[in-house]
């Protein structure tokens, strides 16, 4: 399958389906001499693993991390790092039916189309098991950028129509709710909505933040490789994501020029960051700031209509266990495709100008 490869210099290709033995990552083009153990991975994968709230799927998986190359003493070696997670809670009888129909809202149908057979077990390489394999690659990108004093985060910005209050923002909070909003009191209400959705056997969605702090600027390219283009497709690449925006976003269809416009001041800062971080393509040194829209869980239990593959429609109620909402468990994900795209760029941008390849090669 073409497509599961992502980056130019520091590179993942994922691997692995949902009911398969595992699923992992081969991270190539990571420089030597990072610290780097499996309990640096696993700390990322605890935050995105099944089984941690009711608001997430019940599968239980310990998601551990095994590195099986690239690593040394403690230190990454320059060489391709393998990283296994391997599947041990698979319940694949709980998919046979739907290997006869579609699901609403699933690649099932795209898939058939496509390559004329599919793993119908929780959805093969469309499962967001496959996200395992990003974010233990993420991991290792974030400890590249934290060795360079890049900070990154993200945070559930809004569930189901609840939305975080700007001022009561704490990110001490994220990781004390089981929602992961940075709003102990959005938090609660969108837990309330969250378990009328589970009554009614329905799911819901919500918008993920993500912050990017101390990026130099000077990131990304002018044309096709633009900073925020990348970013896009990174954070697009996530099965559940159906939106994405860049500072201000879609606000400025609505704002002018004199309103959207940063103005510079001392030092090369700016007085604001509608641009959210990114001018023309290219990191401008303030916060990098996007979000990104994840839909409901397409697995509802709630009775839908669908056809079969032989075209007759049908009535379903989707079998087996399922997050009622996403956003959550995305979370971590989102972190990890910023992180991958951020540690890429980086090294692309090494050659940019005469001076610092001479600073590496002729100094």
């Amino acid at each position: 399958m073409a497509g599961s490869v992502f980056g130019t210099i520091f590179q993942i290709s994922t691997w692995g389906e949902s009911h398969g033995k595992g699923v992992g990552v081969t991270v190539d083009g990571c420089p030597a001499g990072i610290p780097l153990s499996e309990t640096d991975i696993q700390q990322w994968l605890d935050r995105r693993k099944p089984g941690q709230s009711k608001f997430t799927t019940q599968r239980k998986e310990s998601d551990r991390a095994e590195i099986l190359s690239g690593v040394f003493e403690g230190k990454t070696t320059g060489t391709p790092i393998a990283i296994l997670v391997r599947n041990t809670d698979q319940r694949s009888r709980d998919y046979k039916e739907i290997a006869s129909y579609y699901r609403p809202g699933h690649a099932d149908y795209t898939f058939d189309q496509k390559y004329g057979f599919r793993d119908y077990r929780g959805g093969g390489r469309s499962s967001g098991r496959e996200t395992i394999g990003r974010v233990a690659g993420g991991a290792v990108a974030m400890q590249f950028l934290k060795v360079l004093g890049i900070d990154l985060f993200a945070y559930a910005k809004e569930i189901g129509g609840i939305k975080a209050d700007p001022e009561k923002f704490s990110r001490e909070v994220i990781m004390e709710n089981a929602v992961f909003m940075p709003d102990m009191d959005a938090a609660a209400k969108a837990q309330v909505f969250l378990e009328q959705c589970m009554k009614e056997q329905d799911s819901a969605g919500g918008i993920i933040e993500c912050v990017i702090r101390h990026v130099p600027a000077g990131l990304g390219d002018p044309v096709f490789e633009k900073l925020d283009a990348k970013l896009a497709a990174a954070v697009f690449s996530i099965g559940a994501v159906k939106g994405f925006e860049v500072g201000d976003g879609f606000a400025v269809a609505r704002a002018r020029g004199s309103e959207n416009n940063d103005s510079f001041c001392k030092n090369n800062k700016k007085k604001t960051n509608h641009a959210g971080g990114i001018l023309g393509g290219i990191s401008d040194g303030s916060d990098i700031v996007f979000r990104a829209a994840i839909k409901p869980t397409p697995s509802i239990s709630a009775v839908q209509e669908t056809v079969n593959r032989d075209g007759e429609e049908i009535s379903i109620s989707i079998k087996g266990r399922h997050d009622p909402v996403i956003v959550p468990r995305a979370v971590v994900v989102v972190e990890a495709m910023a992180a991958l795209t951020i540690a890429d760029a980086l090294l692309m941008g090494m050659g940019s100008r005469v001076d610092a390849v001479k600073e590496v090669y002729f100094r």
